[in-house]
């Protein structure tokens, strides 16, 4: 195995187990800090610092058009996307909000389909699948006892999915610079939120939810973008994207060894559907190439593929949270 081969497997384990562990994150975090605010100093603290990295490189400062269109497609992947996992994690377990927002794929399929894109019937029965998947999920009773948080776990994936539509429609920069406008533009918008809504910390945050803030921010950010942009760079795409299936299987692990979690079989029997709904769209997407690559965005789950041309760094699955 060459030097570039092993990096790339190193750069893969990091992906998927930095953005796997980051569902436990946020639960951990959500300890001491309200969900928007959480968001808010996560992405902005990360947005800055990649900024000025690219800035160091020599990437262009995006011109006023395209930071309105990083304010709107950052505001569906972080407040919607992510805002909305944060929500869910209040009530909903850290490994079943990941199982749903790793439907993330068949939203863009519908999506894709509402703008005029080709929809293959492997995609189709994808979607369809997922969706018995969900009922399922919601027989085992973990859905039913938080409605609300349910709720939000559903309509996170849709913000990344309709987020990852818009890019591939809008005039976005290159490179690092897109998700680093992305990332700043939807922290803004996540503070306006908390303020908005009055969120407020109940006291000082405890070292382990301030700690869990520093990995979303270094871990979940920073290195796990860093990592994925590698993959994209060096690997097929669907190397890249392959993670998504990992995903949720780390958060599920690693909320029933840490977090003291619980899944019962019926709801494993649902995830084990989403997952493989997930896994036929991306398979038909490969075979087809009907759909515009959505932009890489934690955010969100999970599988929906990047355009080799463009080589996009901006999330482009909800998984990365």
């Amino acid at each position: 195995m060459s030097p570039k081969q092993r990096l790339a497997v190193v750069a893969f384990a990091v992906v998927c187990v930095v953005w796997g562990s980051t569902y436990f994150g946020i639960r951990v975090a959500l300890e001491g800090f309200p969900p928007f605010f959480l968001g808010a100093s996560r992405f902005l603290v990360a947005g800055v610092l990649l900024f000025a990295f690219a800035r160091w490189r020599g990437e262009p400062s995006p011109s006023m058009r395209e930071w309105g269109s990083a304010l709107v497609t950052g505001t569906l992947f972080f407040v919607v996307g992510n805002g909305l996992v944060n929500m869910a994690e209040q009530s909903v377990s850290s490994g079943l909000a990941s199982v749903l927002v790793a439907t993330m794929p068949l939203w863009v399929t519908l999506f894709g389909r509402l703008f005029g894109a080709r929809v293959s019937r492997g995609e189709l029965a994808g979607v369809l699948l997922g969706l018995v998947g969900v009922v399922v999920l919601n027989l085992g009773g973990e859905l039913r006892a938080s409605p609300g948080g349910a709720m939000c776990a559903l309509l996170a994936p849709m913000g990344w999915a309709l987020g990852s539509v818009a890019s591939a429609r809008m005039p976005l920069p290159s490179g690092m610079m897109r998700t680093a406008a992305q990332m700043m533009t939807g922290g803004a918008a996540m503070a306006v939120v908390s303020f908005a809504t009055h969120e407020h910390m109940a006291g000082v945050p405890s070292l382990r939810a301030s700690a869990a803030l520093a990995y979303l921010c270094i871990f979940g950010s920073l290195l796990g973008f860093s990592a994925y942009t590698y993959l994209l760079a060096n690997t097929r795409p669907a190397v890249a994207t392959s993670y998504a299936y990992v995903n949720p299987v780390i958060a599920v692990v690693l909320g029933v060894a840490l977090a003291g979690e619980r899944l019962g079989l019926t709801s494993l029997i649902g995830a084990g559907i989403v997952l493989a709904a997930v896994g036929l769209v991306g398979r038909a997407r490969r075979s087809s190439q009907s759909l515009p690559s959505a932009s890489l965005s934690r955010s969100m789950v999970a599988v929906a593929s990047c355009s080799t041309s463009k080589r996009s760094t901006t999330p482009e699955s909800s998984t990365s949270t």
